[in-house]
């Protein structure tokens, strides 16, 4: 006689009904999701409201050096890239669930409350609902941050040449003055004063570089920017 194949999921379905009442796992699961649920929120509440805790009780032999970054290493790199590092409760984009898991396992392996959270991101994200490579610290302490999540899509290689002219005055001022040098080179000969010459060349250079001055800082000003240098921890809107 051929022995019936065994189902396992009918095989455990009778373990469970002989050891289990259906109602009570029920409630079970359902106290566990609720406890859950609930660490969500307050994780959630912790990143949204203000807090300006500087340390966080991590366990330092828990912690995996790849992921610990000094401030002046980020503020380096947020120069750089015209970023903000910025407290969570300014970011205005929509934080992955992964980010939220991490926090908890963190949490619960380090046994403490995490609390402090900082992101760096372009500065649009923390205005508009848009994704683009924000990261997720915690404070350790003595100015070092903890890296939880990284999300959303990497920064285009080409963002640290275009914002290169941005990253302080003295940037600023040498791409004026090779502008200026370009834009006085496709002046045609003869346009203000007969034939080119060096003495007329330099005039014409002179007043281009002090009306690219002019025009790029008078649209600097009403636009309230500033360089990156002075911008990549502010709180402030208009910058």
């Amino acid at each position: 006689m051929l022995l019936k194949n065994v189902n396992l999921e009918e095989k455990l379905n009778k373990l469970k009904n002989k050891n289990f009442n259906e109602d009570e796992v029920l409630k079970a699961v359902k106290d566990i999701l609720t406890q859950d649920n609930k660490k969500d929120e307050r994780i959630l509440e912790k990143l949204a409201e203000y807090n300006d805790t500087l340390k966080n009780n991590f366990d330092i032999d828990l912690l995996e050096s790849d992921k610990i970054y000094h401030v002046e290493q980020i503020k380096k790199l947020c120069i750089t890239y015209r970023l903000r590092f910025l407290d969570s409760r300014f970011f205005k984009g929509d934080l992955p669930y992964e980010a939220i898991s991490k926090i908890k396992q963190l949490e619960k392996s380090h046994n403490t409350t995490l609390s402090g959270f900082k992101i760096m991101a372009p500065s649009r994200l923390f205005k508009l609902e848009i994704y683009d490579d924000p990261l997720l610290f915690a404070p350790i302490g003595n100015g070092y941050y903890y890296l939880i999540h990284k999300w959303g899509n990497d920064l285009s290689p080409y963002r640290k040449l275009l914002m290169w002219p941005f990253k302080n005055f003295e940037n600023f001022v040498f791409c004026v003055f090779i502008l200026s040098m370009f834009l006085t080179g496709l002046i045609p000969d003869g346009t203000f004063h007969g034939e080119k010459t060096a003495a007329n060349a330099g005039v014409i250079f002179l007043f281009m570089f002090k009306c690219m001055v002019a025009i790029t800082l008078y649209y600097g000003f009403l636009s309230g920017k500033n360089f990156s240098a002075a911008i990549w921890d502010s709180k402030y809107y208009n910058n």
